[in-house]
């Protein structure tokens, strides 16, 4: 229930890779809805929105009514953390995506979908996140996007060593282009509880 001391917590499960985050995040001590439907918005104190594939997951959440939810729910406060396909769907604005593809919007950040290349140009790296303590972060991306431009709301948390920006934070908001829902390391979780547990506070 909202407000309780165990968090309710959402993931998105149109499409993509939502039980690996449902595993975390109960692995976390929260309790994880799978949200397909605008009424199952209501009652959690937090969104995961997953990886998977932007653009199916744009026109999904469109077709079954949860994209103007979501977008309220994003405006109003609600905690809410984007991987990969969801940090662009979490993004004002996106480059190279396909025709008529739009975005939920509320992070300050423009960014490039694929910008790393096809499936086969999927790669792994360890990124600092002082964020998250000393210890960097083995990260996985797949299909990754970038972000290119942060605007002045947000604030860029983790880059690659050239510099690309791969992780963002906005008030409640948390974006990042890998999975690290895929590794074991449960930092990135732990980190967006805290947000959810002290929004439902």
């Amino acid at each position: 229930m909202a407000g309780s001391h165990r968090p309710q917590v959402g993931v998105l499960a149109l499409q993509g890779d939502f039980r690996e985050h449902a595993a975390v995040l109960r692995g976390l001590g929260a309790d994880v809805v799978a949200v397909r439907r605008p009424e199952e918005l209501t009652d959690v104190d937090g969104i995961v929105l997953p990886g998977g594939e932007s653009s199916v997951q744009d026109k999904l959440s469109r077709t079954f009514g949860m994209a103007e939810p979501l977008k309220q729910a994003i405006a109003g406060g609600l905690p809410v953390y984007g991987t990969c396909a969801g940090l662009i769907l979490l993004a004002d604005s996106i480059l190279d995506g396909i025709a008529g593809q739009q975005t939920l919007g509320g992070l300050d950040v423009v960014v490039r979908r694929n910008a790393f290349g096809s499936q086969l140009d999927s790669f792994e790296t360890d990124i600092d996140i002082p964020e998250l303590g000393e210890e960097p972060m083995h990260a996985v991306f797949i299909r990754a996007p970038i972000v290119e431009s942060v605007g002045t709301k947000a604030t860029a948390i983790a880059s690659l060593s050239d510099g690309r920006v791969v992780a963002v934070e906005q008030g409640n908001l948390l974006g990042t282009s890998f999975h690290p829902e895929m590794t074991g390391d449960i930092r990135f979780h732990a980190y967006f509880l805290e947000k959810v547990r002290a929004h439902a506070g």
